[in-house]
């Protein structure tokens, strides 16, 4: 489901790699209650390829300060935030670029792909050879079949550069491209590049994965050729459809013949705190991508609705509430207020079976006023309503009888306040309820 690690856990700037039988997710690590985008250190989660839903934290990889059980890797030049890491292996070793917030980049090495990566260099180049005044903005990295290595990068401008494959980290003087992917000012914000390289070739022809100016999407353009200029040629999924948006930054990863898009979510009511997510997509023969919504999903073909669902898995958020992390064990959703509309894709209700009813128990933290909820399914304007009851003042298990449902359905929660009721006028702008699981009850 999504989020797809713990959901304690912060990893955005997803870069997916297929090493071995394990895929690896590489990203910059969020500070849940951080006022800045990022930490000091990148950690690295993998999961088999049989098992999507079991990950593995491998511990931190990488360090610009001390800590308790670590030296800084890059005490020597910087101790500033690390941001969107990219690992590729080249001859039996993995290469991290790393960059770094307002310092030069930086490459590390390892012998096996979860690190830890031990620092190799910084990026070597003659003046003139760089763009983006150096800093190697959110490095990507192609290992293209003929051995050559190739770098892409930038801020508002898109660069890209070829590395020497002998070191990894020195760049080939002549090698530097401009406007790898269209960043004029004329173009519009669907497409003109911001950041967020992400390189990847696809049954031969070159993919950049990247984030628009329109910030909550990732985009994709196509060349037939590495470091030749990148034609636009859609959006792959936006993070704000129907939910709190913001940045997003990731990639796509073919695993086990079925290609997935790994992005981000915002979470804690800030562009913070953000949380790693997968969605499936297919790869036309043509080589376009068909644009994806967010689900609850994750792996999953659909969710079980007759185990516990925790509440932060909504996919749709809508009217101001949002997810928020209270402790490490409890992150309901909170700011419920009057039209607040919450949902979840997709759950599977199974065949028919001889009872008419079932049951929706929800955990609730009440919060002094009353509601009305209404399940709806399929839709949250025009979908069928299954059920309706009311939520009342205090924490507890609400019960709220529904009509019995067959098959594959999205599920919406919508709040109603009287508003014929004096306070309704006091309440509609108040958090009516938390929200922090629910289940179905044949």
């Amino acid at each position: 489901m999504n989020p797809i690690l713990p959901l304690w856990e912060y990893i955005p700037d997803g870069e997916p790699r297929l090493f071995g039988d394990r895929v690896y997710l590489y990203g910059s690590h969020d500070r849940v209650s951080g006022s800045a985008f990022c930490d000091f250190k990148l950690k690295v989660w993998s999961a088999p390829v049989n098992d999507l839903n079991s990950w593995v934290c491998h511990g931190h990889s990488f360090h610009t300060r001390p800590d308790s059980d670590h030296s800084s890797d890059t005490a020597e030049w910087t101790s500033n935030e690390l941001f969107a890491p990219d690992v590729i292996e080249k001859n039996g070793k993995y290469y991290l670029y790393a960059y770094i917030v307002g310092s030069k980049g930086c490459v590390g090495v390892s012998d096996r792909p979860e690190g830890p990566f031990k620092l190799l260099s910084r990026y070597k180049y003659n003046e003139g050879n760089e763009g983006d005044d150096g800093i190697y903005n959110d490095a990507g990295v192609l290992a293209d079949d003929d051995g050559r290595v190739y770098v892409f990068y930038g801020f508002e401008k898109s660069f890209s550069n070829e590395i020497n494959p002998d070191n990894m980290f020195e760049i080939i003087d002549g090698s530097l491209r401009k406007h790898v992917v269209d960043d004029r000012e004329n173009v519009c914000d669907e497409q003109r590049f911001f950041e967020a390289s992400s390189p990847r070739k696809i049954n031969g022809r070159y993919y950049m994965i990247y984030s628009p100016r329109k910030g909550s999407r990732l985009a994709y353009a196509v060349s037939d050729k590495p470091q030749s200029p990148y034609e636009y040629k859609g959006y792959i999924i936006d993070n704000g459809v129907d939910y709190p948006g913001g940045n997003d930054h990731g990639s796509v990863c073919r695993i086990n013949g079925q290609w997935y898009i790994f992005y981000h979510r915002m979470t804690n009511n800030t562009i913070l705190s953000r949380r790693a997510c997968v969605e499936k997509i297919e790869i036309l023969p043509d080589g376009t991508i068909p644009p994806v919504e967010m689900t609850s999903l994750g792996f999953e073909d659909s969710l079980d609705p007759y185990k516990e669902i925790p509440a932060e898995i909504a996919c749709v958020l809508k009217g101001g509430c949002f997810i928020t992390e209270t402790d490490i064990f409890r992150r309901p959703i909170t700011n419920i207020k009057d039209k607040c509309v919450i949902g979840y894709k997709y759950f599977d209700f199974g065949e028919d079976y001889s009872t008419k009813q079932m049951t929706l128990c929800l955990k609730i933290r009440g919060m002094g006023n009353r509601c009305k909820l209404h399940i709806l399914v399929d839709g949250y304007d025009n979908g069928k309503e299954i059920g309706c009851g009311e939520i009342g003042t205090s924490d507890g298990i609400y019960r709220i009888k529904c009509e019995k449902i067959t098959g594959r359905h999205s599920v919406f929660f919508k709040v109603d306040i009287d508003n014929d009721t004096w306070t309704a006028q006091y309440f509609n702008d108040k958090c009516v309820f938390e929200l922090e699981a629910f289940t179905f009850i044949k």
